[in-house]
């Protein structure tokens, strides 16, 4: 489990299935990571069962009420689709809609990327954010991250996705200053 002021970061069970749903079936909240929105208890249930049982995957628990706000995971190497390097991880997070606005994501992410610099000695972590999601930029450009490159991605339609990137040595150079 990983903590911050107002977060928890700990694994999600089948006990969160209703949370999830409730979060998962607004149609913002997918289409803004790249998912289409959940349509069912039962899809919800299943994306915790399969989905969020891989490594380094979290839910983001409000501290106060104990129930999921979002999700936020890495994908190191072979499981992301920005990198392969064991050395290199991809950073995926959302957050429920009524929990926008806050400054929980940014809050989220600089946690985890101590994680991945100091814990698990990553070298790069990537990051991505789909065209017109400003809140994904600037919640990135807020933790350190860069822009690097853009690329197109078909979710029922063809989207850019802009990929942004911490390497280790720039983490640690904002850490001093």
């Amino acid at each position: 489990m990983i903590e911050t002021p107002r977060l928890l970061l700990r694994p999600w069970t089948v006990d969160d299935a209703e949370n999830l749903f409730a979060l998962a079936s607004h149609p913002e909240i997918g289409l803004r990571a790249g998912w289409p929105a959940h349509q069912s208890l039962e899809e919800s249930r299943n994306v915790i069962e399969t989905v969020f049982t891989q490594p380094e995957t979290y839910a983001l628990v409000d501290k106060i009420t104990g129930k999921p706000v979002g999700a936020i995971s890495l994908m190191i190497g072979g499981a992301s689709k920005l990198t392969t390097s064991d050395k290199e991880a991809e950073l995926g997070y959302w957050l429920g809609r009524d929990y926008w606005g806050q400054g929980l994501v940014p809050e989220a992410i600089r946690k985890l990327l101590c994680h991945a610099f100091e814990t698990l000695k990553l070298e790069t972590v990537w990051c991505g954010y789909f065209e017109g999601n400003e809140q994904s930029r600037r919640a990135q450009e807020k933790c350190g991250f860069t822009y690097h490159h853009k690329l197109g991605s078909l979710i029922g339609e063809v989207r850019t996705e802009h990929v942004t990137r911490l390497t280790r040595a720039s983490w640690l150079e904002s850490k001093e200053e």
